[in-house]
């Protein structure tokens, strides 16, 4: 590995002694280059995902300055590695796009909660970076991903492509998105009407795209920030939802994890949530393994050009256990409702 990536990793710095995997990423290759200095986060970005890979950095560009203009920050944002060449990225002799991120000492991303303290971090740090970010207007951001987050549109998608089955697990997944395919425009509407308003998101805040400090137990830093885009904060919050709160055997949705997660996201963002913000959360709660499951589905029956897997069914079982968490959380919605509407009040009396 060090042999093929040293030439790459070398244009960002003179002196490389090693390159290892780093992370489990499902769409950019990530590695970690050391060197006698200080080691780096060397990527290859997807061009099938991402085909302005310009942008994704002149949108990271725009968020470091934005907030290295703030007191009081407690998450470290990765800063950009620039090319000997002084340039954001490199492009190979096959075409690939690579960069270069600044990598956050003494760091560790996790797979699971294991304690609510996580949770109440992992709502802390995304609050906290979406109230960071509350004044950046968003319309100065690149659309990064054009499409994403936008249920409707992975639904007539998979109406496009969907063929006929007759294995089990594609009838209780068509199923399934045929029932409640109703909940696909909850959000867009909303937004259409001028009820829910753009913001910066992340586009991605899953569990582990917050890093913990080893020794302290605290996130330092949220990255993974190629989804940084316009779009409505409630897409990051039901996603951040539905990675932390997601619990195997059997698949549900886990309620107390979600109580303190959002009872910390709100202390920092509920200084900008308006009454409608607060309306939509259980509908994006419920949307966002929905939404996950359906892009899972149809990318499975499309031989799975999107998102990477081990083997060739891997996507129709992740499809299979975001169905059966949406499942979860709609047994649960009076309790998820009270549990909004309780700390709604709080924040508003504070």
């Amino acid at each position: 590995m060090l042999s093929t990536l040293l030439p790459i990793a070398k244009q960002f710095a003179s002196t490389v002694t090693e390159i290892t995997p780093l992370g489990n990423g499902l769409i950019n290759d990530t590695y970690l280059a050391t060197t006698p200095s200080s080691p780096f986060v060397l990527q290859r970005i997807n061009r099938a995902v991402f085909t302005t890979p310009e942008q994704i950095m002149a949108n990271l560009g725009m968020l470091n300055r934005h907030i290295a203009q703030k007191n009081n920050v407690k998450l470290h944002i990765p800063e950009i590695v620039k090319t000997i060449a002084n340039d954001a990225l490199y492009r190979d002799q096959n075409g690939d796009c690579w960069r270069a991120l600044s990598f956050i000492n003494n760091s560790e991303s996790v797979e699971t909660i294991e304690t609510i303290s996580d949770a109440e971090q992992a709502g802390f740090a995304l609050g906290h970076f979406h109230r960071l970010l509350s004044d950046l207007n968003s319309v100065l951001l690149h659309d990064t991903l054009p499409g994403f987050h936008i249920t409707p549109q992975y639904l007539k998608h998979y109406h496009q492509v969907l063929p006929l089955s007759d294995q089990p697990k594609n009838r209780y997944c068509a199923e399934f998105i045929a029932r409640f395919q109703g909940i696909a425009d909850d959000l867009e509407a909303a937004k259409k009407q001028g009820l829910l308003s753009l913001r910066v998101i992340h586009g991605d805040p899953k569990l582990n795209n917050f890093l913990f400090d080893k020794h302290s137990k605290k996130i330092v830093s949220i990255v993974d920030l190629d989804t940084v885009k316009p779009g409505l904060v409630h897409y990051d919050i039901g996603d951040c939802l539905r990675s932390c709160c997601y619990t195997v055997k059997p698949v549900r949705f886990d309620l107390d994890i979600c109580a303190a997660l959002l009872k910390s996201y709100l202390s920092e963002a509920g200084a900008f949530f308006t009454e409608h913000d607060y309306h939509y959360l259980y509908p994006a709660i419920r949307l966002i393994p929905f939404e996950l499951g359906l892009r899972f589905y149809t990318d499975y029956l499309q031989g799975n050009r999107y998102f990477k897997v081990a083997e060739p069914e891997q996507n129709l079982h992740r499809a299979v256990d975001q169905f059966h968490l949406c499942e979860s959380i709609i047994a649960q919605q009076p309790a998820i409702k009270r549990l909004i509407s309780q700390l709604q009040n709080k924040v508003v009396s504070c």
